[in-house]
C-alpha cells in the first residue's frame, strides 16, 4: 500500500473523529476499520493496524482522567488484570471460532442500551448504590467485556459504560473514565496479540496514531466540561450507529 498525500489525511481525519467519539462513548472502530479497509489494506492488516491506533487514543484519554483524579487506578488493579486476560482469551479464541454468530445478537444488545439510554433521561446523573462488589464485578463482567473486546469488539465502550452506571452505581463521567482505561487495557493485548499473530502497518498506525492522540484529548475535555447531557445522546447514537453497521453487513 503506498502512502499517498490523500491516504495520510484520511487516516488523520478518520484518527481524530475516531478518537473524539471513542472517548466519549466508544465505537470509534465504526471509522477507524472502514477507512483502513478504504485504503487497500486486507481485513487482517486493518484488525491489526487499528489496535496499534486505537491504544494511542485510549492511553490518552485514559491519562487525561487519570491526572483529573476520575480515576483511581489502585482501586481499578483487580479489574485491569481480568480486561487483559479477557481480552487475551478473545483473541485466541478468534483463531478457533467463527465470530459471526455475535454479529447477530450483538445489534440487538446495543439497540437495547441505545434505548435504555435514551429513555432514562437521569442516567448515571448520580451515583447509586452497588448491586455488586468490585471484586465480583471484575471476574465476571469486566473479564467477559474483556473477552468480547479481543474476540469481536464493537460496542466495547458502550457495555462497559452502562455496566459500571448499572451494577456499580457510578455517574456517567466517572463510568466514562474508567471504561477507558479498561479499554485501553483490552487494546493493549490485543495489540501484543496482533503483533505476534497479526500484520500490522507501522506507518498507518502511527498517522492515524496522532489523529487519536490529538481527539483524545479533545472528547476527554468535553467529558469533563459537559458530562452526561454530552455523553448520553452520543452513547445512544454510536450504539445505534454501531447496530446499523452489524445489521448491513
Amino acid at each position: 500500500m503506498e502512502l499517498t498525500i490523500e491516504i495520510i489525511l484520511i487516516l488523520f481525519a478518520a484518527g481524530l473523529l475516531a478518537g473524539t467519539i471513542d472517548t466519549i462513548a466508544g465505537g470509534g472502530g465504526l471509522i477507524t476499520l472502514p477507512a483502513l479497509l478504504s485504503v487497500g489494506m486486507t481485513p487482517i492488516e486493518a484488525l491489526s493496524t487499528n489496535k496499534l491506533q486505537s491504544v494511542f487514543g485510549t492511553f490518552t484519554a485514559s491519562f487525561y482522567f487519570i491526572r483529573k483524579k476520575l480515576v483511581n487506578l489502585k482501586e481499578m488493579k483487580l479489574m485491569i488484570a481480568m480486561a487483559f486476560v479477557g481480552s487475551v482469551l478473545g483473541g485466541f479464541t478468534l483463531m478457533q471460532i467463527d465470530s459471526s454468530i455475535l454479529q447477530k445478537i450483538i445489534p440487538i444488545l446495543l439497540i437495547c442500551i441505545g434505548i435504555y439510554f435514551l429513555l432514562t433521561k437521569n442516567v448515571g446523573e448520580v451515583e447509586k448504590h452497588k448491586l455488586v462488589s468490585s471484586t465480583l464485578y471484575a471476574f465476571t463482567f469486566v473479564l467477559v467485556i474483556g473477552f468480547y473486546d479481543g474476540f469481536f469488539g464493537p460496542g466495547t465502550g458502550s457495555f462497559l459504560t452502562i455496566c459500571f452506571i448499572y451494577f456499580l452505581g457510578y455517574n456517567i463521567s466517572r463510568a466514562t473514565a474508567e471504561t477507558k482505561v479498561l479499554n485501553f487495557i483490552t487494546n493493549f493485548a490485543a495489540f501484543l496479540f496482533f503483533l505476534f499473530f497479526g500484520q500490522i502497518h507501522f506507518i498507518a498506525g502511527f498517522i492515524m496514531a496522532i489523529g487519536q492522540v490529538l481527539g483524545a484529548l479533545l472528547g476527554a475535555k468535553l467529558v469533563m466540561l459537559k458530562g452526561q447531557k454530552l455523553i448520553r445522546p452520543v452513547i445512544v447514537i454510536v450504539c445505534f450507529a454501531i447496530s446499523i453497521k452489524l445489521l448491513l453487513d
